[in-house]
């Protein structure tokens, strides 16, 4: 019986899943996004997330245990100089999991895991480019100005005529 037992064995060895789940880790942290099955991406976020946690605290002790866990100096160096520095003051779910297509050859399920403050399209920039957009509703105008305003773009209607005839050069839009 498995009781207690947590965490998917991703039918592998113990061996050969820790090998490849810090090979993965490792692959996350140096290229921000990677593309793998939703039960790999699942078991990696269990693996990685409290490592990042570790990364917290730049000690000599805390590097040591992140290094026996993923075995590649410049991945250790880049999670505890770049990565700790961005999610600084996050207080846990440093990764996101996106759910993908079913992969042809055996359909299984597709997943995209990747660092939740080194996204372009959720993160900070992209709220600010919508606050930035102009507003949709009614102007502001007060009633006074309101006559006013409509009796300026019906004359403006009128001045244009509806046939002109295309400049030397230019060619109309048919549609």
């Amino acid at each position: 019986m498995r009781h207690g037992k947590k965490g998917n064995h991703l039918g592998r060895t113990d061996s050969h899943r820790k090998a490849m789940l810090a090979n993965m880790a490792s692959s996350l942290i140096k290229h921000k996004r990677i593309s793998t099955t939703l039960a790999k991406a699942k078991a990696l976020r269990m693996y990685v997330e409290p490592l990042i946690t570790k990364s917290k605290t730049d000690t000599t002790h805390s590097r040591r245990i992140v290094f026996s866990y993923l075995q590649d100096k410049d991945t250790v160096t880049e999670l505890f100089r770049d990565v700790a520095a961005k999610v600084a003051t996050r207080p846990g779910g440093y990764t996101r999991i996106i759910k993908l297509n079913n992969r042809l050859g055996d359909n299984a399920e597709m997943a995209l895991i990747e660092l939740v403050d080194y996204n372009e399209v959720y993160g900070k920039e992209a709220e600010a480019a919508e606050k930035k957009t102009t507003r949709r509703g009614r102007s502001k105008t007060k009633k006074g100005d309101a006559p006013a305003a409509e009796a300026t773009t019906e004359t403006a209607v009128e001045e244009t005529p509806a046939t002109e005839a295309p400049a030397e050069g230019e060619t109309t839009k048919e549609a």
